[in-house]
C-alpha cells in the first residue's frame, strides 16, 4: 500500500461530525466485525458521521440510506478512506 493511500485511511471512530468516507476494511476479523458486515457495513460503502452522543458514545452514522448507531469500540474496528 502506498504512503498516499495510508495517509487517507483512518478509523471511523476518529472522524468528526459531518465527515464522509468510504468503508475500507476492518482492523481485525472478529464476531463483532462479522455482525457489522451483516448490518451492511461492508467495504466500498459510503458512510457519513451524523452525531455523537453527549459523552461521545454511541456514534450515529448514515450508511446504505439508513441510520445506524455504533459504540465507539465498534467504530474503532472499521477503517475508512477519506
Amino acid at each position: 500500500m502506498s504512503d498516499a493511500v495510508k495517509d487517507n485511511i483512518v478509523l471511523l471512530s476518529e472522524l468528526a461530525v459531518g465527515c464522509k468516507a468510504t468503508i475500507y476494511d476492518y482492523v481485525e476479523e472478529s464476531d463483532t466485525c462479522a455482525r457489522l458486515e451483516e448490518m451492511g457495513v461492508t467495504p466500498g460503502e459510503a458512510v457519513e458521521v451524523l452525531r455523537f452522543a453527549p459523552l461521545g458514545d454511541p456514534i450515529e452514522i448514515r450508511i446504505r440510506g439508513y441510520l445506524l448507531s455504533l459504540r465507539k469500540e465498534e467504530a474503532s474496528l472499521i477503517k475508512v478512506k477519506q
